[in-house]
């Protein structure tokens, strides 16, 4: 039996009866016999400006939407991302230490997050009380920085500074630990390569290689810090990223392999975290390190426009990120209210929540994240496919054996669209795809 859901610009998740077909072949999705790596599954980010939104609802109104985005019978969102201090959705700019010099960090807290971040993650465990969490730095304190700004500059390099560093990502572990939140994976800068208005770092490789091995490596280890270190989250390199003559280029492999050609370093490094213009070198690090576990860490965020051609870039980005080996796909401002961000970006989300709290909007990305979250199950197995909807489609098979296809029409048209699975004719199946439709297919 084939249950079928189809999403339009017009109708939302209706569902459909698809036909039978027990044709051995198809030209337009069939398995072929791979079976790659397992999945394990979506998620959202946990940032202020979703949070204080969210507030504005009722309790029941609130309920309603952490039950969609958590619950396992909904979008099921296990994997998730939270930010280690001011991230560039934060509603003011912080660290967890701001005391010039504390090199102590006598002064360490995260009172801060006590207020929104904490709170929100908490409401969410309730319905993903094992949530795999990850969590990254987008800026270090200040006065670790050369300039001493949050949206500016680099570490600095001293033993001391790094030091401290090391220790200050070893207190917020420990501190979330305390409040019942287990950081399962730490990575150790958001976009090396963001020299941006709102918090950020620039990390050489150098410098991001001599972190880890030198110190933050050494120091989990030492305290047997249960958070595995995490190379990223790696917004590029750009090999043809075009620049003025002068400025060097980020190659790929002066980047990435230097790091990872260290034996010293990459022992500490169980896996790498890719978003933005990292889609263009997940394949390449998928290619030449299968042993390392590959995740997309940042769903790309528009403009604030949450139109229909936005939410089918989505589903390419996650068709194209699991077939180059990502384990896990992550959206970015999963809530948002009317208003922008502190440093000026309108933004997509999957929800909308207008500025006094009267209007609560499902939008188009929503119903792409739905169409996979729900029906693809963590634990589930990416398949090998051949066929001329490859770049529309995508199967996995759940724990439970049940095979999920997810498949897009990005065409003006109808298509009509057949399944295969050439060890198992009672697996294939037929439909119509309508114009510009989301469809998922679940096969017992």
């Amino acid at each position: 039996m084939t249950t079928w859901i189809e999403t339009t610009p017009d109708a939302k998740l209706v569902e459909r009866q698809a036909g039978e077909s027990t044709s051995a072949a198809s030209q337009d999705l069939q398995l072929n016999g791979d079976a790659f790596q397992k999945i394990r599954g979506f998620g959202g980010c946990f940032n202020e400006l979703g949070y204080l939104p969210l507030q504005q609802l009722d309790d029941e109104a609130q309920e309603a939407i952490y039950k969609d985005l958590f619950s396992p019978d909904e979008l099921n969102f296990r994997f998730n991302r939270t930010p280690v201090g001011a991230n560039d959705f934060a509603a003011t700019w912080y660290s967890y230490d701001e005391t010039d010099g504390d090199t102590d960090l006598k002064d360490f807290s995260v009172d801060h997050d006590e207020k929104t971040l904490i709170p929100y993650i908490r409401r969410a465990q309730k319905y993903q009380p094992d949530m795999d969490l990850f969590a990254s730095p987008w800026s270090p304190p200040t006065w670790m920085k050369n300039p001493k700004v949050y949206n500016f500059g680099r570490i600095v390099m001293t033993p001391e500074n790094l030091t401290t560093y090391a220790n200050y990502l070893l207190k917020y572990v420990r501190e979330y630990a305390k409040r019942g939140i287990k950081v399962n994976r730490l990575f150790v800068q958001n976009e090396v390569f963001a020299d941006q208005k709102f918090p950020s770092c620039l990390w050489s490789s150098d410098d991001m290689k001599i972190f880890i091995r030198d110190y933050l490596g050494p120091l989990f280890e030492r305290e047997n810090v249960p958070t595995d270190i995490f190379l990223g989250t790696l917004n590029g390199p750009e090999d043809m990223k075009w620049v003025p003559t002068g400025i060097e280029h980020e190659n790929y492999n002066r980047y990435v392999d230097n790091i990872l050609f260290d034996d010293a370093a990459r022992k500490y490094i169980k896996g790498i975290g890719y978003q933005w213009a990292g889609q263009n070198a997940i394949e390449r690090t998928h290619q030449s390190w299968p042993e390392l576990e590959l995740l997309q860490t940042e769903s790309e965020c528009g403009f604030g426009e949450n139109s229909w051609e936005d939410a089918e870039y989505i589903f390419h980005l996650i068709n194209h990120y699991f077939r180059s080996g990502a384990t896990a796909y992550v959206y970015w401002n999963i809530i948002l209210g009317d208003s922008v961000s502190t440093w000026g970006w309108r933004q997509n989300s999957l929800f909308t929540i207008s500025d006094n709290g009267h209007e609560v909007i499902k939008n188009p990305e929503y119903y792409v994240m739905r169409h996979f979250a729900k029906y693809v199950k963590p634990g589930a197995q990416l398949l090998g496919t051949s066929g001329h909807f490859t770049s529309m489609a995508i199967a996995f098979r759940n724990p439970d054996g049940k095979i999920v296809v997810v498949v897009q029409n990005a065409l003006e048209r109808a298509l009509d669209f057949t399944f295969a699975d050439p060890d198992n004719a009672s697996h294939g199946f037929a439909a119509q795809l309508k114009p510009r439709s989301f469809n998922t297919f679940v096969i017992d």
